[in-house]
């Protein structure tokens, strides 16, 4: 099909299913190859071409001073034919060519458009693009077609393979299928989107492939059967399929005879709009398919334009009625005259070329889904905006060398490259069309569904759109509500290897098999997950732990031994009591001071006893509460202090008592001397000074200080003190059991000593209990964790300082208030009949 003008542009499109080439002997001249099988839709792609430069040339803003015009050439669906056919359009076959003739004037073909083949464009624009001649694909989504150095002429109205893989995996993260198989014709489509749907899919980490497989171009029954056996066994239940509508009837047939239901099928845009698959056969399996679909658009007079289309309108043009005449016969399944033999015969009807296309249900007048025809009219503007940019350049303003402008008759064909690049249009109905630094354009796909109607009927309609913004990037747009699902519950299904884990565990692959599939493994203690795609566990702060589902952390617990526990409390109320006493205790021996009983036990040790007694009360309370600083020191230099202060007035009271029997033997009277009321009161304040001291260094050197010790719970923070130097401590208690023991080594003596009211046997008592509970004291308190140990510490204060208390006091204060006819100094000399 040809039509002249001031600039031709050419066109491939596939006007024949099928084409025939002779045999070649190599003994006569090769005729030219026949082709058949008339395509109505290639023939309306090639019409759409001839609308658009129509419509160009009753422009007044495009293009006003040129005339275009076009060259449009058939390549039947053959490599060998379209190749011909672009070569002939670069090259001016149909002028005459002189060998001397300088090469000026303008081209052939400015740039062509074509071819819908990916594979045909790969041979073609290689060769083109040696000579920069621009060539603008409708039909062609090969990723490796973007290649720039490998075709730096090549253009494409269609979006890329690229960005289709990308559209179908934001489909699957939408409705988080991650566990998909993948189909592929074997040509360099299904390869190349194969290869960038694995990589872009591993990328993202969208999902797995449970299986992919290679669709065979002929009908090959067996390998067609292995492959449904593999959708059958599989447990993925969505399916996309890149590959011809020719691939999709094969499988289906099989798909069918094996009664394969209950998958999601995605279609790639070879195959979505594909009506010879929409049929009630196969809608059962096919209903509620999503395809990605080049996008729709609207061409205002184009359906006037193709109902002007007459046989005897081109007539008169060089070799201009082939075409149309063919299509003509086909639409009205006639023949013109002089018919083929036996047409006539056969009942056959001849050709007017008056018919009404209207009369007729034919595809060539629906404009209700013109997808590749609206590719074919962006292609077409794209050259002419090109050129037209071209012819507006200003001399001396130019882009090319020393500023200089292209011109229509010194065209060369990079010139028009370079305006290409930079070509930025808007369509009327409202697309925005302009190429990137591969030739890609900016790409948009509708998203189709295929409905299922009650009465059989099948529809395939729109229910969103993916596409890339320069500002805002890819974006997916979808009305599920509008989306017709094939199955039971109407809801999409799910397709995963292995759900994902709950909080409160890590996702274990599957040894051998896709990161998609595996194991959930609970976390271990102080330890969680709250992602459902973590591999691995997060381990709290130190200051928190796992909560019991594994999915957060909480504050660990504190403990100590508090004043708010039951135990704390009787601690607390022992100590008190203890504490009180004393007092009264204190209050019963000053009351009764006078009395035989006080006077004879040396009143003053017995009240220093009893103030020591009362501080080794209140300093367990030091031991309750959270630890600080300030307690952690005080708690055991007020023990230490405070028991030797106890042990030192007891060894004195023992050393006095042992003194007074002594000297009531003959010429033993001077030793009284040495334990006067001074030299007591010395001897205590020495005692004591001792244990200050010791108290001191080991403070200045290495005091006590609070810790949170997370060693003995893992979910729990016990705050203790440690005692900071060992050795300090254990000169504390050291110096504590020696006073002890000398005091009960000296009382032990005297015990036996001639006396109604002997204290020493109550000394020898009080230390028997003392030293009880401090032996029993160490291994319960380096056995014991945390606050146990402070409590076990508490206890023994307590019950060593009861134990003093009793032993000692009990007695006195028995006499005192329950017998007081034994306390005279008759009865304490022993000369009364009171036993």
């Amino acid at each position: 099909m040809h039509k002249a003008g001031d600039a031709i542009l050419g066109g491939l499109f596939q006007i024949h299913f099928f084409s025939v080439f002779p045999d070649l002997s190599f003994t006569s001249e090769p005729q030219q190859p026949t082709c058949h099988g008339f395509d109505v839709l290639g023939f309306k792609r090639a019409q759409t071409m001839a609308f658009a430069i129509d419509e160009i040339n009753k422009s007044h803003n495009l293009l006003p001073n040129v005339t275009l015009g076009y060259s449009l050439y058939d390549h039947c669906n053959i490599l060998e034919i379209g190749f011909r056919a672009a070569l002939s359009l670069s090259n001016g076959q149909e002028e005459q060519v002189k060998l001397n003739e300088t090469c000026v004037g303008i081209p052939p073909v400015l740039g062509i458009v074509g071819d819908s083949s990916s594979t045909r464009c790969l041979a073609i624009s290689s060769v083109l693009g040696l000579y920069r001649v621009p060539m603008v694909s409708y039909f062609a989504t090969c990723s490796c077609l973007s290649d720039r150095q490998k075709f730096p002429s090549f253009f494409r109205t269609i979006p890329s393979d690229a960005f289709q893989v990308r559209a179908v995996i934001q489909i699957l993260k939408h409705f988080s299928w991650t566990w998909a198989g993948l189909l592929i014709s074997d040509d360099d489509y299904g390869l190349y989107a194969a290869r960038s749907f694995q990589s872009d899919l591993a990328q993202s980490g969208g999902g797995c492939l449970a299986y992919l497989e290679v669709l065979p171009w002929n009908k090959d029954t067996a390998e067609l059967r292995r492959i449904v056996e593999i959708m059958k066994k599989s447990t993925a239940r969505v399916v996309i399929v890149f590959a011809h509508d020719g691939h999709m009837i094969d499988l289906m047939e099989e798909v069918v005879r094996q009664n394969v239901t209950g998958l999601q099928w995605i279609a790639s845009e070879a195959w979505t709009s594909a009506t010879v698959l929409q049929t009630l056969d196969l809608m059962p399996y096919l209903g509620g398919t999503l395809g990605i679909a080049i996008r729709r658009g609207e061409i205002p007079g184009l359906r006037d334009f193709l109902l002007q289309l007459r046989p005897e309108l081109r007539l008169n043009t060089n070799n201009g009625n082939n075409l149309v005449n063919q299509f003509w016969e086909y639409t009205f399944q006639c023949r013109f005259a002089p018919p083929p033999p036996g047409w006539l015969e056969a009942g056959g009807a001849l050709c007017t070329g008056q018919e009404d296309l209207e009369n007729v249900d034919t595809e060539f007048l629906d404009i209700s889904n013109l997808r590749s025809e609206y590719n074919v009219y962006k292609a077409v503007y794209a050259l002419a905006y090109a050129l037209d940019d071209l012819l507006q350049c200003e001399s001396g303003r130019g882009p090319f060398s020393e500023h200089s402008c292209g011109s229509l008759q010194r065209l060369e064909p990079w010139q028009l490259v370079y305006y290409l690049d930079k070509v930025n249009f808007t369509t009327s109905f409202g697309d925005q069309v302009s190429f990137d630094e591969n030739g890609d354009v900016l790409p948009v796909y509708d998203i189709m569904n295929w409905m299922w109607l009650p009465d059989g009927i099948t529809q395939v309609q729109s229910v969103g759109e993916v596409k890339k913004s320069p500002l805002k990037g890819e974006e997916l747009t979808l009305d599920e509500d509008k989306i017709f699902w094939n199955f039971e519950s109407k809801k999409p299904p799910r397709s995963v290897c292995s759900e994902s884990c709950p909080p409160g565990t890590r996702m274990a692959r599957k040894k051998g098999e896709p990161v998609c599939c595996f194991d959930c493994i609970p976390c271990s203690e102080g330890k969680i997950s709250n992602d459902t795609d973590s591999t691995e566990c997060t381990s709290c702060p130190d200051d928190f732990w796992s909560s019991p589902q594994r999915d957060h952390c909480v504050p660990k617990k504190t403990e100590f031994l508090s004043y708010h526990e039951p135990l704390g409390i009787c601690l607390t109320a022992t100590s008190l009591l203890g504490t009180f006493i004393c007092a009264v205790v204190l209050g019963i021996f000053i009351y009764h001071h006078n009395t035989p009983i006080v006077r004879a036990n040396n009143s003053e040790l017995s009240f220093q006893l009893l103030m020591s007694l009362k501080l080794c009360f209140l300093c367990s309370l030091l031991f309750i509460g959270r630890p600080t600083l300030w307690t952690c020191q005080l708690r055991h230099a007020a023990f230490g202090i405070s028991f030797v202060l106890c042990m030192s007035c007891i060894l004195v009271k023992t050393m006095v008592v042992l003194a007074v029997f002594q000297a009531s033997k003959p010429g033993a009277g001077a030793g009284l001397k040495w334990f006067g009321v001074l030299q007591q009161r010395g001897t205590v304040l020495v005692l004591t000074s001792l244990q200050a001291a010791i108290c001191t260094a080991w403070l200045v050197s290495s005091s006590p200080t609070p810790h949170r010790n997370t060693q003995y719970h893992n979910d729990k923070i016990i705050y203790e003190c440690v005692v900071g130097s060992t050795v300090g401590f254990s000169l504390l208690l050291g110096y504590i059991g020696f006073l002890a023991l000398l005091s009960f080594l000296l009382a032990f003596l005297v015990r036996k000593l001639p006396d109604n009211f002997n204290e020493a046997k109550h000394i020898t008592f009080s230390m028997l209990i003392f030293s009880a509970v401090w032996v029993a004291f160490v291994p319960a308190y380096i056995s014991s964790p945390g606050k146990y140990a402070d409590a076990v510490e508490v206890f023994a204060i307590l019950a060593s300082s009861f134990g003093l208390l009793v032993a000692l006091f009990g007695p006195k204060c028995y006499i005192i208030l329950m017998r007081p006819e034994r306390n005279t100094k008759k009865a304490i000399m022993g000369r009364g009949t009171t036993k």
